[in-house]
């Protein structure tokens, strides 16, 4: 997280926006690249007011565009604006973005709004890859999905599914962040809810626009096997084989590469001398940040630490953290959490602020002031309701200094709340200052390019790998290779390390890959 104001409930505003939409009559409307006709309220020129209106609060919930490495933006924008115009819409102008987040996930709104994720990036292999993800969400946007979906809820709660986003807690937007601080979850749930058929229907399409672009249709195919092989990884590490990623594309796009291999064969387009540019993809990619961003904060386990802001705290027993701009949130047990920083930071008294200042139209009962190491806080309890299920809160302000004030809130259920309430207050009481020297062990991890030489192994590059744990899996699955794969001298691999100093600014790009010479898919002729 970073020192940014809160902003509104980006799902409950979502919610709020497209439930409005949906409010006027349907008519039969139909999808340029498909001809099927569907009802639904929202005609072309009102999906692109929606997606201008939802495009900056999807830059501000996902911490904006990856700004460390303008390059990378400019070519993920220059392939989709190739791939887009092989594609039926011409009332569309497109916008492509990479968010910088480790969370690996592609999403597109209405009105040509496209959005990867610099965690999706680095695990892809080559530029037909990318151009596989792009021209599946393009094809959402061309088959009008979104539309379709609005219509298909005509009838029912509209967005029922993410009625949870749309709560506010103690009647205050501010802390309507128990929404908020879900809403990466949220998302998830929002832009999952394609239907199987939608989700084959853009697969088929996206097949069709790499075709036309002279992409290697496999490459959609490999990409989603790279994303199985992380996904799985992720729960090995995480101590549950059966765990499945909640913010991953994974689960909002649940697609595997059969069904791919499906679209492929049935959309029937040969493609002569397909491409997949993987030199210059990989010559653009060295460089970029992989996982977390440690200037944004680090989990390890169920501890939360910032090295820019220097403190850290730990979560309640039980729960699950997960990092945003906004918020550090954490689920589990039956309660959630969210922690911010209150900005602007309040003056005077901080039991003041929690009993009026914090939440004006809230009653705040029960406030007690004390010291956390060594640091002036205060807490208080409330009641309230979320979904219509009543809930305890617990409220929690720690002045760090002059300028910066911490809040934790802690909720759940007032049958559960005697036996978690030990809980709260334990995580509340853990923040505590980091030294600068602790602070400097947090260092950006890159990917870096390298090639292969007489004599390299899988397990030998591997061991370059500046991971903590399970360094040949690791190196197998971002380069997206089987466990008996024998590398090739010459051949140009991803390694993961780490800068030599502290968060500074985009280091000069590997020489290995500066003479790479790929072909070039973009100028390729159309059919």
């Amino acid at each position: 997280m970073t020192r940014r104001p809160p902003i509104p409930a980006l799902l409950a505003t979502l919610s709020l926006t497209i439930a409005a939409v949906a409010l006027e009559g349907c008519s039969y409307q139909s999808s340029p690249a498909t001809g099927r006709q569907f009802l639904s309220s929202v005609s072309p020129q009102e999906e692109n007011h929606l997606g201008a209106e939802e495009h900056p609060k999807i830059l501000a919930e996902f911490g904006g565009a990856y700004a460390e490495k303008p390059a990378l933006n400019a070519y993920v924008n220059q392939i989709g604006q190739y791939v887009a115009s092989k594609a039926e819409r011409k009332d569309v102008q497109y916008t492509f973005i990479v968010l910088d987040t480790e969370e690996i996930n592609a999403f597109a709104l209405p009105g040509g709004y496209v959005y990867i994720t610099r965690g999706l990036v680095t695990l892809a292999n080559n530029e037909a890859e990318i151009a596989g993800v792009l021209g599946h969400e393009i094809g959402h946007i061309n088959a009008r999905h979104t539309a379709e979906r609005i219509g298909q809820q005509q009838t029912a709660s509209i967005l029922g599914a993410i009625g949870v986003a749309a709560a506010t807690l103690l009647g205050g937007e501010d802390v309507g962040q128990l929404a908020n601080g879900m809403a990466q979850q949220g998302a998830a749930i929002y832009l999952g809810q394609y239907s199987q058929s939608q989700e084959f229907e853009a697969d088929s399409l996206g097949v069709r626009y790499l075709a036309r672009a002279s992409y290697d249709p496999q490459a959609m195919a490999s990409f989603l096997d790279s994303l199985n092989n992380d996904t799985h990884l992720e729960a090995k590490l995480a101590g549950n084989a059966k765990a499945a990623d909640a913010y991953s594309m994974t689960q909002s796009h649940p697609r595997t590469p059969d069904r791919v291999q499906r679209a492929i064969q049935e959309a029937n387009v040969p493609v002569a001398n397909p491409v997949t540019n993987r030199d210059r993809f990989l010559a653009t990619l060295d460089g970029t940040l992989w996982g977390t961003d440690p200037r944004e904060g680090v989990i390890e386990g169920s501890t939360f630490i910032d090295p820019t802001l220097r403190f850290a705290f730990d979560a309640p027993k039980g729960m699950t953290l997960k990092n945003s701009p906004s918020a550090v949130t954490g689920a589990g047990g039956n309660a959630v959490m969210v922690f911010d920083v209150a900005d602007p930071a309040p003056a005077g008294a901080l039991a003041n602020y929690v009993a009026s200042g914090w939440q004006k139209d809230a009653t705040i009962e029960n406030v007690q002031t004390f010291e956390i190491n060594g640091m002036e806080a205060a807490t208080g309890l409330a009641r309230d309701t979320i979904e219509n299920t009543p809930v305890i809160v617990r409220v929690m302000a720690i002045r760090q200094n002059a300028k910066s004030v911490y809040r934790f809130l802690f909720a759940t259920t007032p049958e559960k709340f005697d036996a978690m309430d030990g809980r709260f207050l334990a995580s509340a009481k853990s923040f505590r200052e980091i030294t600068a020297a602790a602070a400097s062990g947090y260092r950006p991890k890159r990917i870096r390019v390298v090639t292969v030489r007489p004599g390299d192994t899988l397990q030998s590059l591997a061991a370059r790998m500046e991971v903590d744990t399970a360094k040949v899996e690791w190196f197998r699955v971002i380069n997206h290779l089987a466990a008996n794969t024998i590398l090739k001298a010459g051949d140009k691999v991803k390694i993961v390390t780490e800068d030599s100093g502290a968060v500074s600014a985009l280091p000069t790009p590997s020489e290995e890959v500066a003479d790479s010479t790929p072909p070039d898919a973009l100028s390729a002729s159309p059919e």
